[in-house]
């Protein structure tokens, strides 16, 4: 009998390695050329995750208007399209999933009751619903909404969820408290799946108004619904009087202000202009621990940020790839070359002053799934990266454009990167780029190389399949390999954790071969808060949750 653990294996926390002894590169912000070398940091420390502000069990007050500042503008609201971590973090608290994660990255109901109920042989999955809710527009949420949504998701032109669900050959409703799932192959993915954007559920009417549109104005069962949006500014939700638990909801509005500068955004928590603040930068992190009125909440992250390398993304994602005619996208030497280039623990000691950690692969090292394959980083080899370039018949420097978003904090990486790889034979030049532009250009196929990262999932399905099969809803490089996707079609058939994990490790070691991906280093998510509210959480999926935060009553200390 397959089942899916409502808590898997709980994950495994490694001891920092010590930096190596060399120099990297620190560059002003102004200056993309120019740069000077710096003394590498100790060794990194182990940092506690601190996951959530709990409510106190007296003081919690009533209404109020929070405001978050977000780091990002995300992309178009509409769970079946949008790939923007920032996208997640308002959509959170509109559109509730059928499953969720915990702090502990256990699997929990959420929309559905119970975990899936799943055949013997693994091909029909059965889910029961909840009876208590409605949508924001008074529609029912029932077994047959699930089936629209879930239809929509595989269907809708442009849909980022459709290889996240598997091959499913039929959805239909029993009853109006179960949906049943059938299945031409056993795909174990699917709970977590569910437990992030492909889980969220969409009004039938709303689907059947708005079509493409519904990310304008999106209508889903949640503690809050949309209120408007002003592009490039701010995004509003205002507490759903129909929502099932709302007696569990304390705020009257959530406000998302756009405010791109890290600096800005640490200056407006201290100002009291917002309580919440997203992805602190860690040159502010260590001073607004010190501050009175200030919390900051941490977690290691699942995901990863890389180094995208287009080697046949031609006709926009998800499409055939094509031929690109360089050296880089056609020889895989040349982009082993560049990761050789590459010592991913002195960087990032030295630009994060320790925060984050060196990534060589999409499988997070506190992951069950993970091995010792898929920790394996390839080695800080400069001259075997000349050699290489040199076999090639390439003369040196080799140039790469890499687009990057003009954030202060990716922009220092970037600019050491492009001294750190000038010691391997390669001319980086760093082109800065707007957030929600850059999206759009991975998509589009329209960039040599550029830096993004992946929030992560609690299955490695969610970190690897959609980036590197053929075809991809996220495989913005235009790789294929048939040998990588056998192995990653093969571990979502089956259920044992250790089976999974030498089959996504096998994974790993081809994609390190080709490299249409070079993984950079994992961040840990610092969400910075005002200690005048509570019930704020994050976990290792990089989600900041406010459905059920509350200002607090000052105590008598304070008054």
């Amino acid at each position: 009998m397959q089942h899916h653990p409502q808590h898997p294996p709980a994950p495994r926390r490694r001891p920092r390695r010590p930096a190596r002894l060399i120099a990297a590169a620190a560059v002003a912000l102004t200056a993309l050329t120019a740069c000077q070398p710096v003394q590498p940091l100790p060794a990194a420390p182990v940092r506690d995750d601190v996951t959530s502000v709990p409510l106190p069990d007296a003081g919690v007050r009533e209404g109020g208007d929070l405001v978050m500042a977000l780091s990002a503008e995300p992309d178009r609201l509409d769970p079946t399209t949008s790939s923007s971590l920032y996208t997640r973090y308002v959509m959170q608290t509109m559109c509730q999933k059928l499953y969720d994660i915990d702090a502990d990255g256990g699997l929990v109901p959420q929309l559905a009751t119970a975990l899936p109920q799943i055949s013997e042989d693994g091909l029909t999955v059965t889910i029961p619903v909840r009876t208590d809710a409605v949508f924001a527009d008074g529609e029912p949420f029932d077994a047959d909404a699930v089936r629209t949504t879930l239809e929509r998701h595989l269907t809708l032109e442009g849909s980022t969820r459709k290889s996240e669900l598997g091959p499913i050959s039929d959805i239909r409703a029993v009853g109006a408290d179960r949906v049943q799932i059938t299945y031409e192959k056993p795909f174990a993915p699917l709970t977590a799946a569910l437990a992030d954007r492909a889980g969220m559920m969409l009004s039938p009417r709303a689907i059947a108004e708005k079509g493409a549109d519904f990310g304008n104005s999106p209508v889903c069962v949640g503690p809050f619904r949309f209120v408007d949006r002003v592009p490039q500014t701010s995004i509003t939700v205002e507490r759903d009087p129909l929502y099932y638990d709302a007696d569990n909801v304390h705020l009257d509005t959530i406000t998302y202000r756009i405010i791109t500068d890290a600096n800005i955004r640490a200056a407006n928590l201290r100002s009291g202009d917002v309580q919440v603040a997203d992805t602190i930068s860690p040159q502010d992190v260590d001073a607004l621990l010190k501050e009175d009125g200030v919390g900051v909440l941490q977690v290691g992250s699942l995901g990863y940020q890389g180094l995208t390398v287009n080697v046949g993304n031609t006709a926009g994602v998800g499409e055939p790839p094509g031929s690109i005619d360089t050296p880089l996208a056609q020889e895989k030497a040349v982009r082993m070359a560049l990761s050789l280039s590459i010592d991913r623990e002195a960087l990032v000691n030295t630009v994060f002053n320790s925060w984050f950690e060196p990534a060589c692969s999409p499988i997070s090292p506190d992951s069950p799934y993970a091995s010792e394959a898929s920790e394996a980083c390839p080695p800080y080899d400069p001259d075997g990266a000349r050699k290489l370039l040199a076999d090639a018949g390439l003369e040196t420097p080799y140039p790469i454009e890499m687009q990057v978003t003009n954030t202060p904090d990716t922009l220092r990486y970037g600019q050491a990167l492009q001294a750190a790889v000038a010691d391997g034979g390669f001319e980086l030049t760093v082109v800065p780029v707007e957030y929600s532009t850059l999206l759009d250009v991975q998509s589009q196929g329209d960039f040599e190389a550029l830096q993004l990262g992946w929030s992560g999932r609690i299955d490695p399905h969610g970190n690897m399949f959609n980036f590197l099969s053929t075809g991809g809803g996220n495989n913005y490089s235009g790789y294929s390999n048939p040998a990588v996707d056998e192995l990653l079609t093969g571990a979502a058939r089956i259920n044992d954790v250790d089976e999974r994990a030498a089959l996504y490790g096998q994974a790993v070691e081809l994609v390190q071969e080709d490299n249409p991906l070079i993984y950079l280093y994992r961040q840990r998510s610092l969400t910075a808060y005002s200690t005048d509210i509570a019930g704020v959480e994050t976990f290792a999926d990089g989600v900041v949750h406010l459905s059920n935060a509350a200002f607090i009553e000052p105590s008598e200390s304070e008054n």
